[in-house]
């Protein structure tokens, strides 16, 4: 039986298109533990989302699930992952679709809704019921839209400097929108990644375990496909920037806890405003006591000194806090 032209051509589209990706899939950057993939069909396509499921050391607690920020993947997780098994916890770490060793669609309606309901199905699919979520930077957003849309499979939430806490289109960053988005994208070099790193995350002073997320995002620049993986990042600008949880953080059900680096004051887009109004984006400090403030039944852990990646810079003031928090909050 001959397919109907349209949903023929739509096929060889999304055939080419997932093969096109391969080379952006992360193939010479080594994962922590053991990868697997989740498939499934979304929009018309089939995806791959892979993870990394480490089971406990100990008779099992729970699960925590562990969600990567945008220049990063769950790659990033190993100590914390290290840490949280030993104390008892299976932790699961996806790569969302558009990062990591995913797929890279050429077509998605990128939303937070949808990375959740993705992240959900993949919990489904490993018979896991209930679980802790944590987030990191834009992780914190997806966790945060995790929370709101599945409340009762959620026993605690953790939002490690999430961005997200402000509304930025709403504080006067002016929309740029995805094509120049993408344009920007494509002028990315190993330096200017090192340098923003180094600038924004790690406070000038850089360490030899800082390298890898270097690495990994340089893999990415020299595909021959990057241009794929480029177009997926202006996407997910658009999203984070369009798409604020702040809003709805009266309306988180689960037990929160904030661990906020005081260093930090990432801001998507200030770069394009005033140096005054520049000044009033990203303050960490003053955003965290606003989410603790806004989200019912939350915890706030200011950690001073620390920048963007509590994790990375300072596992033990990190891991310390989170491990009360869950022990309080695991049945």
């Amino acid at each position: 039986m001959k397919l109907p032209k349209l949903f023929g051509a739509l096929f060889l589209f999304v055939s080419l298109s997932t093969l096109h990706a391969d080379s952006v899939r992360l193939e010479n950057f080594e994962y922590p533990f053991p990868v697997k993939t989740y498939r499934f069909t979304n929009q018309h396509q089939e995806l791959e989302m892979v993870y990394m499921d480490v089971q406990s050391k100990k008779p099992a607690k729970g699960t925590i699930v562990l969600l990567h920020g945008k220049n990063f993947s769950g790659a990033y997780w190993k100590q914390t992952a290290q840490s949280l098994t030993e104390a008892g916890y299976r932790v699961v770490m996806p790569d969302q679709i558009g990062f990591g060793k995913s797929s890279k669609p050429q077509h998605y309606q990128f939303s937070f809704h949808q990375l959740a309901a993705n992240t959900h199905a993949l919990l489904r699919s490993l018979d896991i019921e209930k679980s802790h979520i944590l987030g990191h930077s834009m992780g914190g957003m997806v966790a945060t839209r995790y929370a709101l849309l599945f409340p009762n499979e959620v026993e605690s939430l953790t939002l490690m400097n999430p961005i997200g806490l402000e509304d930025w289109l709403g504080k006067g960053v002016p929309y740029v929108g995805i094509d120049a988005g993408y344009q920007q994208e494509l002028k990315q070099t190993p330096e200017k990644i090192r340098s923003y790193q180094l600038e924004n995350y790690y406070d000038g002073r850089w360490r030899p375990e800082y390298e890898p997320w270097v690495k990994m995002l340089t893999q990415f620049i020299e595909s021959s496909d990057y241009k794929l993986m480029a177009w997926d990042q202006a996407l997910t600008t658009d999203m984070v920037l369009t798409q604020p949880v702040v809003h709805e953080f009266p309306q988180i059900k689960a037990p929160t806890l904030l661990i906020i680096g005081q260093r930090d004051r990432t801001a998507l887009g200030k770069n394009l405003v005033p140096e005054e109004k520049r000044k009033a984006l990203g303050n960490y400090p003053e955003l965290g006591r606003k989410a603790a403030a806004a989200i019912p039944n939350s915890k706030l852990v200011e950690l001073e000194g620390i920048g963007h990646m509590p994790h990375i810079e300072a596992f033990e003031k990190f891991i310390t806090p989170l491990q009360t928090f869950l022990k309080a909050h695991t049945k």
